[in-house]
C-alpha cells in the first residue's frame, strides 16, 4: 500500500494498492521533488472515468512501469472532483500544449509545479497515435537529466505566457446587456443544431442543459417557436436514446455517437440534477392548459428516484458518481442480450420487448478491451411505440400497458448482477445543484417527497460541510459512518449551493433560506470577487496554485461566473440590493462578446443575461402552506423563469413582502414593472391575472 492508502477520495483509493509510490496532492510531495531534483509526474482522474481505468490496469499496475515511475519521477495522483482548482489550473496547460483535453491527464512539472510536458491516456506501448508510456517516461527523464536549463526555462516561459494569457480573459470580450446579444448567441446554438437527432454538434454528444434551459427561457421571452422545439426535441431525443436508463432511470455522462445511442456508461450526479431539473421544465413548457407531456414528467420522477435509490448518502447528501464498468467490463450491467431477456419475460413477450426497445442478435454494443464479452444491446426507443405495435400486430395500449411490468421484472433481474462500482464521496456544488433539482422538481410536480429530500439535503450541508465556519467542498463517510469535511469550498460550491437554497425557499417559503444564500453570496463577493466585478475560482485565502483562473465556459456544469451572476441577480431582487444585480451585470458585460464566437460554452450566462433582459415581473402569495397551495399548483404549471416567486406565511421578512399581508385565506399579489395588480384571494382571480 502506498500513502493513497491514509485519502478519502475513492479514486485515491483505488491506486493505493499500486506499485507506483503514489503521493497525493501537497507540500510533502513537493518537498521531496526539491530534495531529490525529481520532475514530478501528475497524474489526474477520477473514479468512474474509464480510461482512467484502462490506464491503471496498463500502466500503474505493471511493475515495470511502476518501478520506471518511481526511479525517475515524484508521483502524484489527484481526484479531480476532489480538487478542480488543481485539476482547471492543469488542464489549461494540457490543452496549450496538446491543443486538447481530457481524463486522465498526465502532466510533468519540475519541482516548482511549472508544467514543461502534458498529455492525456498514454498506452503501455505505441498505439493509436500516440507513444508508449514507457518511452515517454524514458524519454522525460533523459530530457531532465540532459537539457535541465532547457526544460526548465520552457516551462518558466509556458507559465509566464499562460498566466498572461489568464489575465487577460476579458479582454476585447466586453458586450452589451442587449436583446440584439441574445439573439446572435441563439442563431449561434441554431447552427449548430443537430436537426434530426438534437442537441449540439456531432459524436460524441453531450447532454448541454445548461444551452437547452437557456433555449427554453430565449423561447419564453421572445415568443418564438424555433428555441422551445429545439429543446424539447432534443429532450424527447436524449430521453429515447440509450444514453437514458430506461431500467433504472437517470442519464449517462454522453454518447459516443450523434444519435444518443451508446453512452460511455458512468452515472454523474451533476448531469442527473441538472438534466431533472431542465426535463421539469420542458414538462411546464409543453403544457397544454391542463397538463404537460407526461413522458417529461416521467423521466423527472425516474432520475431523481434513482439518485434516491442509488445515490443517496445515509446523512441527506448525495454521492458523486456511479462507475462505467462492472467486473473490469464497461456497460456489463446495463446491456442485454434477446436471450438474456427471454429468460426473464418468456419467448413471446421477450420478443415484443426487444422489438421496442430495439434489441437484436446483432447487438449494438462491445467493449473493444474485452471482445470475449460479445456484442449486446444498449436498451433504446427509437421508434414510435404506434410504429412497433402494427409490425407486431399487437393493439399499442395493450403493449404500453405491459411495459412496467416488464421493466420492473428485467430491473429486479440486473439488480442481481455485480453494480458499478459507487464513488461515495459528497462534494458541496453538486449537491446545490440536486438541491435545485429536487425542489424544483417537487414544487412544479407537486411532489411533497421531493422537497423534503433537497431539504435534508440542506441540512447535510449545513451540519457537515462546514468546518470552523467555513464551507468546505468535499465529505466522505469512513467505515464508522462518520468523517470529515475537507478541501476549502471553491467558487462553484458558494454559487451551485446559494442557487439551491434560493430554489428551495421558492418550493417552501422558508425565509431563512434566502439568510442563508445571502451570507453565502457576500462571503464569495469577499474571498473570491477581482477588482473589475467578475470571480476567481479559488478563495484570496487559500492554497496558492501557480494560475488564480477565472471560470466563465461552462464544463459539463455551469460556469462559477455565470452562477454567481444568477444568484447575485436574484438575491438583489429578493432583497432591493441594486448594486448586487450591478454586480450581476459586470460579469455578463465582461464576456458578452465572446458569446457568439463559442455559444455552446456559454449556455449559463445566457441564461443569465436573459434573467436581465426579461420584464421585471413578481408573484408574492402569502397565507399558510396549505392556504398558499392552491394558488400556487397554478404557479406550477406555468413556465415563469425570470420572474421572481415570493411564497410566505406572513408580510415582511424580505423588502419584496413588506407591506403584503393575507386575509381568511391566502392573498396573491402580482406586480409588473412596478405596478400591481390588486391583491387576488380567490383563485380564479389569480389565474386571470397571471395570465394577462
Amino acid at each position: 500500500m502506498n500513502r493513497l492508502a491514509n485519502e478519502s477520495s475513492p479514486y485515491l483509493l483505488q491506486h493505493a494498492d499500486n506499485p507506483v509510490d503514489w503521493y497525493p496532492w501537497g507540500e510533502e510531495a513537493f518537498a521531496k521533488a526539491r530534495a531529490e531534483d525529481k520532475p514530478i509526474l501528475l497524474s489526474v482522474g477520477y473514479s468512474s472515468c474509464h480510461w482512467c481505468h484502462v490506464m491503471a490496469h496498463e500502466s500503474f499496475e505493471d511493475e515495470a512501469i511502476a518501478a520506471q515511475m518511481n526511479e525517475g519521477f515524484v508521483n502524484i495522483k489527484v481526484d479531480r472532483e476532489e480538487r478542480p482548482d488543481v485539476d482547471s489550473v492543469y488542464m489549461t496547460f494540457t490543452q496549450a500544449m496538446s491543443g486538447s483535453g481530457g481524463w486522465p491527464m498526465t502532466v510533468f512539472l519540475t519541482p516548482d509545479l511549472e508544467p514543461f510536458y502534458a498529455g492525456t491516456y498514454f498506452p503501455p506501448d505505441d498505439r493509436y497515435g500516440r507513444p508508449g508510456f514507457p518511452k515517454l517516461l524514458e524519454g522525460v527523464s533523459r530530457a531532465w537529466r540532459e537539457n535541465r536549463a532547457s526544460v526548465v526555462e520552457s516551462a518558466q516561459d509556458l507559465t509566464a505566457k499562460v498566466r498572461e494569457a489568464t489575465g487577460r480573459q476579458t479582454e476585447g470580450g466586453s458586450g452589451a446587456i442587449a436583446a440584439a446579444t441574445s439573439e446572435a448567441a441563439f442563431k449561434a446554438l441554431e447552427h449548430a443544431f443537430d436537426p434530426h437527432w438534437g442537441g449540439f454538434g456531432r459524436a460524441p454528444k453531450f447532454p448541454s442543459a445548461s444551452n437547452l434551459e437557456f433555449l427554453l427561457m430565449y423561447g419564453a421571452r421572445t415568443g418564438e417557436d424555433a428555441p422551445t422545439a429545439m429543446a424539447l426535441h432534443t429532450c424527447r431525443m436524449m430521453a429515447a436514446g440509450g444514453m437514458y436508463d430506461h431500467l433504472g432511470g437517470g442519464f449517462a455522462r454522453y454518447s459516443v455517437d450523434a444519435q444518443w445511442l451508446v453512452p460511455h456508461f458512468e452515472k454523474m450526479l451533476y448531469d442527473n440534477a441538472l438534466l431533472a431539473r431542465l426535463y421539469a421544465h420542458a414538462y411546464q413548457v409543453s403544457s397544454d392548459g391542463v397538463g404537460g407531456d407526461e413522458a417529461f414528467a416521467t423521466v423527472v420522477r425516474e432520475t431523481l428516484d434513482y439518485l434516491l435509490r442509488e445515490m443517496l448518502d445515509a446523512g441527506g447528501g448525495f454521492h458523486s458518481a456511479q462507475d462505467a464498468d462492472s467486473e473490469g467490463i464497461e456497460g456489463k450491467f446495463f446491456v442485454w442480450t434477446p436471450a438474456e431477456i427471454a429468460a426473464v419475460l418468456g419467448p413471446e413477450d421477450g420478443a415484443a420487448f426487444c422489438a421496442v426497445y430495439a434489441v437484436t442478435e446483432d447487438g449494438n454494443f462491445e467493449d473493444p478491451h474485452h471482445p470475449e464479452f460479445g456484442r449486446r444491446n444498449v436498451l433504446s426507443r427509437p421508434e414510435p411505440l404506434e410504429a412497433v405495435a402494427e409490425r407486431l400486430a399487437r393493439p399499442a395500449a395493450e403493449l404500453e400497458a405491459a411495459l412496467p411490468a416488464w421493466r420492473q421484472q428485467l430491473f429486479e433481474e440486473r439488480a442481481r448482477r455485480v453494480p458499478p462500482g459507487l464513488d461515495d464521496k459528497v462534494l458541496t456544488s453538486w449537491n446545490g445543484l440536486a438541491i435545485s433539482a429536487f425542489a424544483e422538481a417537487g414544487r412544479i410536480l407537486g411532489e411533497p417527497r421531493y422537497v423534503e429530500a433537497a431539504r435534508r439535503t440542506a441540512e447535510f450541508i449545513r451540519t457537515t460541510m462546514v468546518r470552523d465556519g467555513r464551507l468546505m467542498h468535499s465529505y466522505r463517510a469512513e467505515t464508522s459512518g462518520t468523517g470529515e469535511a475537507k478541501v476549502d469550498a471553491l467558487l462553484e460550491d458558494y454559487a451551485y449551493l446559494g442557487l439551491g437554497l434560493v430554489d428551495l425557499y421558492r418550493a417552501t417559503g422558508d425565509l431563512g433560506l434566502i439568510e442563508w444564500a445571502t451570507t453565502l453570496y457576500e462571503d464569495a463577493l469577499a474571498r473570491f470577487a477581482d477588482t473589475d466585478g467578475t470571480f476567481f475560482e479559488s478563495p484570496s485565502d487559500g492554497e496558492s496554485l501557480i494560475l488564480r483562473q477565472k471560470p466563465f465556459f461552462d464544463s459539463p456544469t455551469p460556469s462559477g461566473n455565470a452562477s454567481m451572476a444568477i444568484l447575485g441577480f436574484w438575491l438583489a431582487r429578493y432583497l432591493g440590493r441594486t448594486e448586487w444585480e450591478d454586480a450581476s451585470r459586470a460579469v455578463i458585460t465582461s464576456v458578452a462578446g465572446q458569446f457568439t464566437r463559442g455559444a455552446t460554452g456559454f449556455g449559463a450566462m445566457l441564461q443569465a443575461l436573459e434573467l436581465q433582459l426579461a420584464t421585471p415581473r413578481e408573484i408574492v402569495v402569502v397565507g399558510t402552506p396549505s392556504e398558499r397551495a392552491p394558488f400556487e399548483r397554478e404557479i406550477s404549471r406555468r413556465y415563469l423563469p425570470a420572474v421572481l416567486l415570493a411564497p410566505a406565511r406572513t408580510g415582511g421578512g424580505l423588502p419584496v413582502l413588506e407591506g403584503r399581508s393575507a386575509g381568511t385565506g391566502a392573498t396573491a399579489y402580482v406586480c409588473e414593472n412596478m405596478v400591481c395588480d390588486l391583491p387576488a384571494t380567490s383563485v380564479s382571480a389569480f389565474v386571470e391575472q397571471l395570465d394577462h
